[in-house]
């Protein structure tokens, strides 16, 4: 059995595993994630790549458990696995961002489903200063986030001092000083997110704020804390922080998120090289991989050995996607909190579809990222959007069955058709709307895009490319429904609320009748998009506004604000000013990454769609793609559609290989 805390699993499973037994395997790997996602997600600060990272690291452990000796010492073997992974992952994203300099390039944040500090705010239900210190870990530098995620893990019984010396390296001395400055900075940390969160607050401190972009970052943190020590009315509202050591004894680890297993899924591989103790081959047609052998490394180190392998583990052969059904082992049967039984199924179809992965083969995708320093804020000028959008002509709306952006229903066969090939794409946050069309799936997959949606829980008729992401919606109050909302929750780990509520001939509700609607979304357990206005989002009593009151005062989750915008100044420049302008002054007043889910250059004054030339679309489709990239607190955008037909000139295609100019211009767009 595997015993909690930090005594570790129990030796004889460490054994078995290394041996050969592949149900140890899967409970050990099964009783590892946890730790593991724990330590990478706040290290990374939930980075999309943490999956990745996680991924890696869970490879690289069945890679190499026949090289450690001691069993007792597994714990601390994993824990320094994994802090080499964060270097490694960290060490490559800086190379690339040196390599990168001449390129404007955006600042990367994490992603709203993956930022740590929110999750484990909502996950673990923290409180006042609880909240306060997982707010706090935002404001960290690389080095002390990933000494904190170790450091957390001690103070909450899951590692002791030893282990965390062992992982980081380093002698127990050294440890205590690094330890000791990192909960200096942390106390700094807390400081100035007590003093930013304090009402009605210091009046001198939105001066010194000036220019922020609201994004935590060492420079501003510096800035704001030099303020914030020397501030009679701010340093009083610090005066009352208790160590935090205190507040973290007793949390329990972060349960790992049901969107994790779909995640792995879609980036996960595997290669001949795996070698959990012995050799696994994978034999065409076998249900499950079987051990043919010792592993000759096991007698090349000494008794006892805790340092992680050198260098990266990189998947060397071809790789293919698991089975799709693995993501829904996660959190099976817990809400999401992914308990030992679900944690243990989750990762034994975890490792036998690595290992049955050897015998698929699909190209590999690689994507080089990297990170300029925070680009400064612009002002929040007086902005709204060029008026509202109402649905053109040909565009899907609402039917008593379901929205409509399919022409026809297409129909169940006994085989599905391929998923397209998709190109490389240059931006995780670049999507598009799609409704059905000749072509549509070849369509979406030369556009580039790397997600998209139907405006409704499905999408029949579409083939999604391998490696784009479908994001469900529920469209209107006749869309929630049990079954709508248990297609979105199997969909992936994100949902998109109700369309354009605010206007006439789209959802039309009132703010009562979506807020008493929205615990069922809510119930899904994905991260949920605020209903999408058509304008206004940026107005103090506009529709959005007194939903996101009311979201507060009945306690409702909203984990990021959906907008669309279309603008009616044709001049480029003035069209991606006002864009921005809007999507600031939306942060500014709710303060959560902003998905836009609709925009395009249309003219909607007259009462009639005006539409400006293919080439005055295609500059904005570029300039504009350039801009939202750089803007940390806009976690992605769609644009107004895929299909190009006379009415809808704002398209990407006429056809699945038959872009337009603007598509071409999507296509190239970052």
């Amino acid at each position: 059995m595997t015993r909690p805390g930090r005594s570790g699993p129990d030796p004889g499973i460490v054994l078995a595993a290394r041996t050969g037994d592949r149900r140890a395997l899967d409970t050990l790997v099964a009783g590892s994630l946890p730790l593991v996602y724990n330590i990478v997600g706040r290290a990374l600060r939930g980075h999309p790549d943490t999956d990745d990272v996680v991924q890696e690291t869970l490879l690289r452990l069945v890679r190499h458990l026949a090289e450690l000796r001691d069993p007792a010492a597994y714990r601390s073997w994993l824990v320094a696995i994994t802090v080499r992974q964060v270097r490694d992952w960290q060490h490559g994203h800086r190379t690339g961002a040196a390599g990168a300099a001449t390129v404007e390039v955006p600042d990367e944040v994490p992603d709203p489903a993956g930022d740590f500090a929110e999750l484990t705010i909502l996950r673990l239900g923290l409180t006042d200063q609880r909240r306060e210190v997982a707010e706090a870990t935002r404001w960290l530098d690389p080095d002390d986030r990933e000494l904190l995620a170790l450091w957390w893990l001690e103070e909450s019984g899951e590692l002791d001092r030893a282990e965390l010396a062992t992982a980081l390296g380093l002698p127990a001395g050294h440890v205590a000083v690094r330890v000791h400055r990192m909960k200096e900075q942390l106390d700094v940390a807390r400081a100035v997110v007590r003093a930013l969160r304090a009402r009605p607050g210091c009046p001198e401190l939105p001066t010194v704020a000036r220019g922020w972009d609201g994004v935590p970052a060492p420079l501003w943190r510096k800035r704001l804390a030099r303020h914030v020590r020397d501030c009679v009315e701010c340093g009083r509202a610090g005066r009352d922080l208790l160590p935090v050591g205190r507040l973290l004894a007793g949390l329990p680890l972060l349960p790992v998120p049901p969107g994790l297993g779909e995640r792995l899924t879609a980036y996960l591989g595997g290669d001949s090289s795996v070698q959990p103790g012995g050799e696994w081959a994978a034999q065409p047609g076998a249900a499950h991989p079987r051990p043919v052998g010792p592993s000759a490394t096991d007698d090349q180190h000494h008794s006892g050995q805790v340092g992680a392998p050198d260098g990266p583990v990189r998947s060397s052969g071809a790789h293919a996607a698991p089975p799709r059904g693995l993501g829904r082992w996660f959190g099976a049967g817990t809400g999401g909190v992914a308990g030992p039984v679900s944690a243990a199924a989750a990762v034994a179809g975890l490792v036998v579809a690595v290992l049955l992965a050897v015998q698929l083969s699909r190209p590999d995708e690689a994507e080089t990222t990297a990170a300029a320093g925070p680009e400064p804020a612009p002002g929040v000028a007086a902005t709204a959007s060029a008026g509202p959008s109402p649905s053109l002509a040909g565009t899907p709306t609402p039917s008593a069955g379901g929205p409509t952006p399919t022409a026809t229903p297409s129909r169940r066969t006994s085989s599905r058709p391929a998923a397209p090939a998709a190109p490389a794409r240059a931006s995780e946050k670049k999507g598009v709307a799609v409704w059905n069309f000749s072509g549509v799936s070849q369509a979406l997959a030369n556009s580039g895009a790397s997600w998209y949606y139907t405006w409704a829980a499905h999408h029949d008729g579409v083939t999604t490319p391998r490696g784009v992401q479908f994001v469900p919606m529920i469209w209107g109050r006749d869309h929630v429904t049990s079954a709508n909302l248990a297609r979105a929750k199997n969909a992936g780990p994100y949902l998109l609320g109700f369309n354009e509520p605010d206007l006439a001939g789209q959802a039309e509700m009132s703010v009562e009748e979506a807020l008493d609607l929205w615990p069922k979304l809510q119930a899904t357990g994905s991260r949920l998009g605020s209903p999408a206005v058509a304008f206004g989002g940026d107005r103090a009593g506009g529709w959005l506004d007194r939903f996101m009151v009311g979201a507060k005062e009945r306690g409702h989750r909203v984990d990021f604000i959906a907008l669309h915008w279309y603008g009616g100044d044709f001049r480029t420049a003035n069209a991606v000013s006002q864009l921005r302008s809007y999507l600031q002054a939306v942060y500014e007043r709710y303060r959560k990454p902003i998905w836009l889910t609709e925009f395009a250059l249309i003219d909607f004054s007259s009462g009639q769609a005006r539409f400006p030339s293919q080439q005055q679309q295609a500059a904005f489709v570029t300039a504009a793609a350039k801009m939202l990239g750089g803007l940390s607190y806009l976690q992605r955008y769609a644009w107004f559609g895929l299909p190009a037909t006379d009415k809808d000139l704002s398209g990407l295609f006429r056809g699945g290989a038959q872009p337009t100019a603007v598509g071409r211009a999507f296509q190239a767009a970052g």
